[in-house]
């Protein structure tokens, strides 16, 4: 190093090493998401403590400039991407008929593969395992219950569980009544009976756009028709937008994720989730909110559910743990309301009740306190992940790709640029050992080709790494 810290100098030795990291990123030497000299390293060459070098970093990570990752170190910050966020689309003119269920299996099969780099699916626990927990609140359960384990639950959920879930409620604000709480196999079951509930075949439906590919297929299952609400990757569907089509379309419920977006990782502010909940109200629509990312959350406080802001009950909260606790539990809820008798009649005629053993154990980490460091642990890991997805995509990317910036849960949505093909990087990378979701997906029409979703709900190394090197030397052949 060029750069020599002196003892002797009017400036505390802490401030130089500052000074010294600085100039290394001006002079790139060090670039976004880069790895700084670990505290030993850089005591060792500055000829400096070990304390001094920690208070630098510590300082700089203040400045917004460095980031701690657990066990890892400290990174230099990525790049701000919001002067390149995804472009706003145009409101669509009519619903349309959905037909996707082809290309979902294709995407479905591509994940599961073996020794894949799976950035094509968004399950953000591997970032934070709970098996080891969860495994010993199984055995414990298993011992206490017995065969009673084994049995049928009631068919509208666990009361243990039911009360936990009520209790979290209560932390946000909103007093949930255990007896509105339906409890389901994962959301996506709770959104298929709230949509029932509202619903019937040939109905019209609001729902993002872009959108989680598994509300669309979840339309075209039922003969529903979608009309799509662009969405703002900074804070949510823009109402100005969901006002045009409430009075172009007899809409008769809007399934958004009001708290993070999937795909986006938007966040919808408490203000704008209630103009919300108030415009719907006043057409008499039901909002159907998917809140299974809520809990993931980078910022300060978690949105406040849609629930908080209903006066009519035109509000049914769908939500899960597969996203922050156990997929393979396939445990959720719904907060149904008014609609809870022909809810229960549903979850009966779909799947008589969700597994009693998995409601159990979930009650247990709930009650135990442990579930809440967890998404603590969750929350700061899939943070540190984003920053080095984005520094990664910027890196082996071209710099006309447009990123959003997620407010929260594990996925990033990255517009290649109308030259590209989402699809074709898709079948590319598979064949490669690396999956993406093309963006087409996210769309009930043909909007989002030149779009890919990619998780960086994983752990994060050094195959993730070249993985995404690898999907920036495939961009050229994908070209349209």
């Amino acid at each position: 190093m060029s750069f020599v810290i002196s003892k002797q100098h009017k400036r505390f030795l802490y401030e130089q090493v500052i000074t010294l990291v600085d100039d290394m990123v001006c002079q790139g030497t060090l670039c976004p998401g880069d790895k700084l000299p670990s505290l030993r390293a850089m005591a060792s060459k500055l000829e400096v403590s070990i304390p001094t070098v920690k208070q630098a970093y510590q300082t700089l990570e203040a400045q917004g400039k460095v980031r701690a990752q657990e066990k890892s170190g400290y990174f230099l910050q990525a790049a701000q991407v919001s002067s390149s966020m995804p472009k706003r689309v145009k409101l669509p003119q009519k619903p349309v008929v959905v037909n996707k269920q082809q290309l979902i299996e294709q995407v479905y099969d591509a994940i599961h593969q073996p020794h894949v780099v799976s950035f094509g699916i968004a399950n953000p626990v591997m970032v934070a395992s709970t098996e080891k927990v969860l495994a010993k609140l199984m055995r414990r359960a298993m011992h206490n219950m017995g065969e009673g384990m084994l049995s049928y639950g009631a068919m509208d959920g666990l009361h243990r569980l039911k009360q936990q879930i009520a209790y979290r409620y209560l932390d946000l604000g909103l007093a949930v009544n255990t007896e509105e709480l339906v409890i389901t196999n994962g959301a996506q079951e709770a959104l298929a009976i709230a949509l029932q509930c509202v619903a019937c075949v040939g109905d019209v439906v609001a729902i993002e756009s872009p959108c989680y590919f598994g509300i669309v297929e979840l339309v075209e299952s039922l003969g529903l028709r979608a009309i799509e609400i662009p969405v703002c990757p900074d804070d949510g569907v823009w109402l100005s937008d969901l006002n045009e089509a409430l009075l172009k379309h007899n809409i008769k419920a809007c399934v958004f994720s009001t708290s993070i977006n999937n795909p986006l990782g938007s966040f919808m502010p408490d203000i704008r989730r209630r103009a919300l909940v108030e415009l719907l109200e006043r057409h008499q629509v039901t909002l159907i909110e998917d809140d299974v990312y809520g809990d993931l959350h980078f910022t300060e406080r978690r949105g406040k559910p849609a629930q908080c802001f209903t006066s009519s009950g035109h509000v049914i909260t769908c939500a899960s743990f597969s996203k922050t606790a156990a997929p393979s539990y396939r445990v959720g809820w719904m907060v149904a309301g008014p609609h809870i008798a022909k809810a229960r009649r549903l979850k009966r005629a779909l799947s008589c009740s969700s597994s009693l053993m998995n409601q159990w154990v979930l009650a247990d980490y709930l009650a135990g306190g442990e579930y809440d460091r967890h998404l603590k642990l969750m929350r700061k890991r899939l943070l540190d992940n984003k920053a080095q997805m984005v520094a990664a995509l910027r890196r082996y990317f071209p710099s006309s790709v447009r990123l959003s910036d997620p407010q929260g849960g594990c996925v990033i949505w990255v517009d290649l640029g109308r030259q590209y093909s989402g699809s074709k990087l898709f079948q590319l990378a598979i064949t490669q050992g690396v999956s993406i979701t093309p963006g087409v997906l996210f769309s009930a029409g043909t909007q989002y080709e030149s779009c890919i979703r990619m998780s960086y709900g994983l752990v994060w190394s050094e195959v993730v790494e070249q993985a995404i090197a690898l999907l920036g030397q495939l961009l050229p052949e994908a070209k349209k």
